[in-house]
C-alpha cells in the first residue's frame, strides 16, 4: 500500500521508492540476504538489518490494518460505532492506541463490575469517584438492597466498576504510560533466606533506581537474578510531583486493588 510505504520510508529515513522495490522483490519471493547481497540497485544499497526492518514494518502494519477492520466491525455490530469514533480509529496506526480506543467496546466475560452495575451500585461508584459526598456513612444504607447483603459489599461493587471505568478510560491509560515512562522506579530484594545462594547479586539486595538511568547490563542482572528465583524486582511510579490527575487515578487503581 503506498501509504504503508510512506509511513515506513519516513521512519526508517529512505526513499519510498526504495521500500517499493524492496516491498516487491520480498513478495516475489527473494530472501532478504538476496536482495542485499544481489539487488543494491533496486534498494539503492540497503543492507539486512534495512531490509529487515522494511518487512517487520510493513507486516504489522498489514496486521494492524485486518485488526482495524475487525475492530470496526465488532464495535459497528454493537450500534456504537460513531463518525468520530470510526475516524479516530482509521486515521490511527498506533497498536496501543487502537486497542485502547477498542477497549470499552470489547466483548467480554461476564465481569465483577457489570454483576455490581445489576445489583444497582453504578450510582454509588459515581458518588466515590467523583469525591464530593462528606457523609457517606448515611448514604450507604441505600445501597443495602435485593443482592446486596451489607454496605461492605456496596463498596466492593463500587469499586470493582470503578476500576474498570479507569482501566478503560484512554486518558488515564496514557496518564499511567506517561506516569511509568517518566518516573517508574525499578527496585530490587533478595529474596529472605537465599542470601548466600545469591552472593553473585549482592548489589542488588537492596537496590532502587529510575528505570530510565538503569543501564542494560544491570537490567539484564537484576532480570535474571529474577528468573533464577533469587531476586524480587519491582517496579513502580513515583506519585512525587505527579501530573494532574495522577492521585484520583492512583486512588481508584488503589481501590482495585483492594477490592481484588
Amino acid at each position: 500500500m503506498e501509504l504503508f510505504n510512506k509511513m515506513i520510508a519516513t521512519a526508517l529515513k529512505v526513499s519510498v521508492h526504495q521500500v517499493d522495490n524492496t516491498l516487491s522483490l520480498l513478495a516475489g519471493g527473494a530472501t532478504i540476504p538476496f536482495i542485499s547481497r544481489y539487488r543494491k540497485e533496486a534498494t539503492g544499497g540497503l543492507d539486512e538489518v534495512q531490509i529487515g526492518e522494511i518487512k517487520d514494518r510493513n507486516d504489522k502494519l498489514c496486521e494492524l490494518a485486518k485488526r482495524k477492520e475487525t475492530i470496526l466491525s465488532t464495535i459497528e455490530e454493537q450500534g456504537k460505532l460513531t463518525d468520530e469514533l470510526r475516524k479516530r480509529i482509521e486515521q490511527s496506526w498506533d497498536a496501543t492506541e487502537v486497542e485502547d480506543l477498542y477497549l470499552p467496546y470489547k466483548p467480554k466475560r461476564k465481569t465483577r463490575a457489570e454483576a455490581a452495575r445489576q445489583k444497582g451500585l453504578e450510582p454509588l461508584a459515581t458518588l466515590l469517584l467523583l469525591q464530593r459526598e462528606n457523609h457517606l456513612d448515611s448514604r450507604l444504607s441505600a445501597f443495602v438492597k435485593g443482592d446486596v447483603k451489607d454496605e461492605e459489599e456496596a463498596l466492593k461493587g463500587a469499586r470493582d466498576i470503578i476500576a474498570e471505568q479507569v482501566n478503560e478510560d484512554e486518558r488515564a491509560r496514557n496518564q499511567l504510560r506517561n506516569q511509568f515512562f517518566r518516573q517508574a522506579v525499578i527496585t530490587a530484594k533478595v529474596v529472605k533466606g537465599k542470601e548466600e545462594e545469591a552472593a553473585k547479586y549482592r548489589d542488588y539486595f537492596d537496590f532502587s533506581e529510575p528505570l530510565k538511568r538503569c543501564s542494560s547490563h544491570r537490567l539484564l542482572a537484576i532480570r535474571r537474578g529474577e528468573a533464577e528465583g533469587l531476586l524480587k524486582v519491582s517496579i513502580s511510579p513515583m506519585t512525587k510531583n505527579a501530573p494532574d490527575g495522577w492521585n484520583k487515578c492512583t486512588s481508584a487503581a488503589t481501590t482495585n486493588a483492594a477490592a481484588r
